[in-house]
């Protein structure tokens, strides 16, 4: 989809936060022995590293933090300058290994955990951060809703209950037989979230605990201005931003059959000894899309049971392994969408904590019409209305059979397949129609 035309938030890059700036070790709000370990991990696991690539993969600026961090490693004699890289660069090349007494204390560090990555961020600035940059979501009217929904076919009634939905920022269910564009509805939300922008950090702190929130797959990163190396913006350009936040998309992350209780609360690496954030707490900021809703390993009352907190506080509560609960924002439009009937699902009274329900029907004749016409014209396939009133005739009425709006991109794909195989043209004749819906639909 293309974005450009889409609504914005008027907020700088569709955010109203930017990491503070650093410029000592107090201002990362962390105790020094505790980077100094960090420090010495990244240095054990990544061998001889200049000042400067010790900076970058602390995501630490180096002048007035990094540096100092080293200086104190050095002078407990835990690293020892081994050379200097390029002359006139100053302490930032000067080549740093490790001593034998700080062997010692890197593996009692890795024993309690083995992250070694970018310096996390303390909880609560993260908390904060959610919270002022909850205001920069956008707002759709009916105008920019139509821009967004161009691409689909929906009835009037169902495409005015989507905008105020979408505004909410809260809860929205989806359900109707499957096929009709539910999942591609949740998508067209996500587009316009993924318009704007947030910043996360790439892991956090918890009384010396480490929960790792940037995720490669589920975040995708925006280009800065200028930016350069993570841990090395300051240096290079001017940058004043705290490196060890990024700058994403906001969030669109969609789990399925897949999702368990245990995966909404901090997954705890018994080998590695660090954590892993959530999906909600991954899609702080933007959407998270509960597919197929109801086909979970878990029951669907249980897993409404541990929304119910979240849903109606904006918080969440996370725990340790050490038992300690945790607070965050719940700043997540969460969407639900199933093909099976509500009331196979939950009650009344759970259906009444989720703020909207919406129906995504059967499509009428016109709607069903107007599909194929564009799947047909996108897939190169010679539309005409009398072939899609023999379909219609010969293969929904006489089997009475519902139309779904996933149909016609089906039926196009078998006509494009066979007509390849017969060395036809792909039109909507009536034999290349009997072959597609024979080979495609099926009596149940």
């Amino acid at each position: 989809m293309d974005n450009r035309n889409l609504p914005r938030s008027s907020s700088r890059g569709g955010t109203g936060f930017l990491p503070p700036t650093i410029t000592r070790i107090e201002d990362t709000g962390l105790p020094a022995l505790w980077l100094q370990d960090l420090a010495l991990k990244i240095l054990y696991t990544q061998g001889y590293l200049s000042g400067f690539q010790v900076a970058e993969a602390l995501a630490l600026p180096f002048a007035g933090v990094t540096d100092k961090i080293l200086i104190e490693l050095k002078k407990e004699k835990l690293v020892e300058i081994k050379s200097a890289q390029q002359a006139g660069l100053g302490s930032s090349s000067y080549l740093y290994a490790m001593t034998s007494k700080g062997n010692e204390r890197a593996q009692e560090a890795m024993a309690r955990s083995q992250y070694a990555g970018a310096t996390p961020v303390p909880i609560e600035t993260y908390n904060n951060a959610v919270r002022n940059q909850s205001q920069g979501r956008v707002v759709v009217t009916s105008r920019s809703m139509r821009q967004l929904m161009s691409q689909l076919v929906l009835s009037e009634n169902t495409f005015q209950r989507l905008g105020p939905a979408l505004n909410s920022g809260a809860s929205i269910f989806l359900y109707g037989p499957p096929g009709n564009g539910k999942t591609s509805i949740a998508r067209s939300f996500g587009s316009l979230v993924m318009s704007q922008n947030m910043y996360i950090p790439y892991s956090l702190y918890v009384d010396g605990q480490v929960i790792k929130m940037y995720d490669s797959v589920n975040h995708q990163l925006v280009k800065e201005d200028g930016a350069t190396a993570r841990g090395t913006g300051s240096l290079k350009t001017g940058i004043r931003r705290d490196p060890r936040w990024v700058k994403i998309k906001r969030p669109f992350i969609v789990v399925g059959g897949e999702l368990t209780l245990a995966g909404l609360d901090l997954v705890f690496d018994n080998t590695n000894k660090f954590y892993e954030a959530p999906f909600q707490v991954k899609a702080n900021g933007g959407i998270l899309l509960i597919d197929d809703f109801g086909r979970q390993q878990v029951r669907p009352r249980d897993l409404l049971n541990r929304w119910i907190v979240p849903l109606e506080n904006h918080v969440d509560f996370l725990t340790l392994h050490t038992g300690r609960k945790i607070e965050v924002p719940f700043d997540v439009l969460v969407v639900f969408s199933t093909n099976l009937p509500p009331k196979d699902l939950v009650d009344e009274a759970f259906l009444r904590r989720l703020r909207h329900k919406i129906e995504i029907g059967d499509p009428s004749y016109e709607g069903y019409r107007e599909i194929f016409r564009r799947v047909a014209q996108a897939k190169k396939v010679q539309y005409n209305d009398q072939g899609l009133a023999y379909l219609l005739q010969e293969w929904y009425i006489k089997h009475n059979r519902k139309l779904r709006a996933s149909h016609p991109r089906d039926i196009c794909d078998q006509i494009l397949d066979i007509s390849q195989y017969l060395s036809k043209e792909p039109v909507m004749s009536r034999e290349l129609i009997d072959l597609a819906a024979q080979a495609y639909f099926v009596d149940l």
